[in-house]
């Protein structure tokens, strides 16, 4: 499309309009030599293209204007075929330049004698005339130019903000909406329709937009507090002012971000690029020493990993590091949670797909998790949560190392090693047929098995103390250590969630601690009114003892036997007749702890 084909209604209004008033015809061409706009002999010619047109092309070359007195007989006419015998009589040509460039050119055209003697005796004032025209239409292309920018720009500028994951707010001086992308629209339950060319009071309150005009630079990651339709937002809000032409602010454009939300992106993205090793597996007491010397070596291998362990016992770290140990600690280190995507995104997130395998797939498809993890360790948690179906797709990638993508038709091979892990008990799961027993034998080549924090109590003590330290950096806070009644419930207690508990437990604490000494008010209620339920016996009057009590006091004896670490509990499954994940059931049920851990429970002298 020309210049001039953007305008060609406008062109051909000022024609039809010069052609009403002057008496004479008049077209417009372009670059091209196509007519824009015409009246008389040559509307019906407009969209063609000129066969000839040497005055037009001698115009645009020179950009100066011509008059023609005798159409057929001026020198540029000589090498016409139709010297001596054109359809024009005589014609005005004007260049029609816009900025710098010549864009085409407006004639005003004789076809009869009475035309020409018009042109003839009206010349200078009809030259002036035309290029006036030539201007008009010329701005009419520039202003059409800028206006079609404009709409591009603001097109690309709400393409942008509507893309960013922020909630973005733009109003002007007078505090009046003037934008509200997608992410503000979710994040405050607020229409766009219903909040444009509406104040932001009425809507927000509490978010200080109006106090970034009277600032310059306005602010930066400002902790606010939001009240959107009764309910109450905890924000972090960045404001800048939009300055005008004469260097005053004429409104302000912010980015709003959940607070907890980007809480939690800070500490997965410090967390993401920690490298774990087994030095930072926190623990002195046998078992983990065992499991980490175990762990070590097996991480020369490539053979597929199975870690099972209860929920919150740090299956990810130890994955970590086996990786960082291995061959491939310079390669990826991909994890998913098997347990925390749907089972439809599940595969395609595992597998990825090809160009339209489904609606939204994405243009050029999608490499899996198993491709991007080529030649490192892909880490499968909550491996019980998958679907027989994937199952059955996961036992072929560890038979043949080649995954086929969603959609897709051809194999793609992978060099990679499989650590899974599991708080299930698989046994159980495939005794119902939830799991796939040849997968089974596949996962487990190399199985390990990390105890709960309940029979390592001599770990608790030096995770409680990394965790404060770690926690008083991260706060910026000077605590200096526990009291003895907060270190007895600590160490008193089961720890149901394990490692992830207590890191949770000791953070809670550091936020609540305003002394410089944890004490047991500060910790988390459930520890501190754990311990008392371990040591509870309730008083019975009946002489003879319950089933409970009898098959706690069985597991008790046979533990004490054959010992508390996961060899002695398996020995002592055996000797009861249950299943090792009955007997774990059991102490969980029972909150039982070791003979040590029961001697940790004393009051010790401060």
């Amino acid at each position: 499309m020309s210049r001039l084909d953007q305008v060609k209604e406008d062109c051909q209004r000022v024609a039809e309009a010069i052609a009403a008033a002057l008496g004479v015809e008049v077209e417009v061409i372009d670059l091209d030599l196509v007519r824009v706009a015409g009246t008389g002999k040559v509307r019906n010619d407009v969209g063609s293209r000129l066969l000839r047109g040497l005055v037009n092309k001698h115009v645009l070359k020179t950009s100066q204007p011509i008059f023609i007195k005798e159409a057929g007989y001026h020198p540029i006419c000589m090498s016409c075929p139709l010297t001596g015998s054109c359809f024009y009589k005589a014609s005005i040509v004007y260049p029609i330049i816009a900025g710098q460039n010549v864009i085409g050119t407006i004639s005003l055209i004789a076809f009869s004698d009475e035309q020409k003697v018009t042109l003839l005796n009206r010349t200078e004032s009809l030259m002036e005339f035309i290029g006036r025209m030539a201007d008009l239409i010329a701005a009419k292309v520039l202003e059409t130019e800028a206006m079609t920018e404009k709409m591009i720009m603001a097109s690309q500028v709400n393409a942008v903000m509507d893309a960013v994951d922020e909630g973005v707010i733009a109003i002007n001086s007078d505090g009046v909406v003037t934008h509200f992308n997608l992410s503000a629209e979710r994040m405050f339950n607020i229409p766009k329709n219903e909040i444009l060319q509406q104040h932001l009071e009425e809507h927000l309150a509490g978010l200080p937009l109006l106090s970034a005009l009277r600032k310059p630079g306005g602010f930066t990651s400002r902790e606010c507090f939001v009240q959107a339709r009764g309910r109450r937002l905890h924000l972090l809000v960045t404001a800048r002012p939009i300055m005008g032409s004469d260097g005053r602010p004429v409104g302000v454009v912010a980015s709003a971000r959940d607070f907890k939300e980007t809480q939690k992106l800070a500490y997965e993205i410090m967390s993401a690029q920690k490298i774990f090793t087994f030095d930072d597996i926190i623990g002195e007491s046998r078992a983990i020493k065992e499991l980490k010397a175990r762990a070590a070596k097996i991480a020369g291998s490539h053979s597929t990993v199975l870690i099972t362990g209860e929920s919150g016992t740090g299956k990810e770290i130890f994955a970590r590091a086996i990786h960082a140990a291995s061959p491939r600690k310079n390669k990826p280190f991909v994890a998913i949670n098997c347990g925390a995507i749907p089972e439809t995104l599940l595969e395609s997130e595992l597998f990825g797909y090809e160009e339209g395998a489904f609606t939204g797939a994405r243009k050029g498809g999608k490499p899996g998790k198993f491709e991007l993890a080529n030649h490192g360790t892909i880490f499968l948690d909550e491996i019980g949560n998958m679907s027989l179906y994937l199952q059955a797709k996961l036992l072929r990638v560890l038979q043949e190392r080649q995954v086929e993508r969603v959609g897709g038709n051809r194999l793609i091979p992978v060099d990679i090693r499989i650590i899974a892990a599991t708080n299930s008990n698989l046994e159980e799961m495939i005794a119902k047929g939830r799991f796939r027993d040849d997968l089974y034998y596949r996962l487990s080549v190399i199985p390990l098995t990390i105890p709960p924090l309940r029979e390592r109590p001599e770990d608790i003590k030096l995770l409680l103390e990394y965790y404060r330290e770690y926690y008083n950096n991260l706060l910026g806070k000077n605590i200096r250590g526990y009291t003895s009644r907060a270190e007895r419930a600590c160490l008193a207690y089961s720890w149901p969630g394990n490692v992830r508990e207590l890191i949770n437990a000791v953070e809670y604490a550091v936020n609540l601690e305003e002394g410089e000494l944890i004490d047991t008010g500060s910790l988390p209620r459930s520890v501190q009114e754990g311990g008392h339920r371990i040591a509870e016996i309730p008083a019975r009057e009946n002489r003879w003892p319950t089933l409970e009590q009898m098959e706690k006091e069985a597991i008790i004896s046979a533990l004490d036997h054959f010992g508390w670490n996961e060899q002695g509990k398996t020995k002592a499954a055996r000797a009861l007749g249950i299943s090792r994940a009955t007997i774990y059931r059991k102490i969980a049920k029972y909150n039982l702890i070791s003979p040590t851990a029961r001697e940790g429970t004393l009051p010790r002298e401060h």
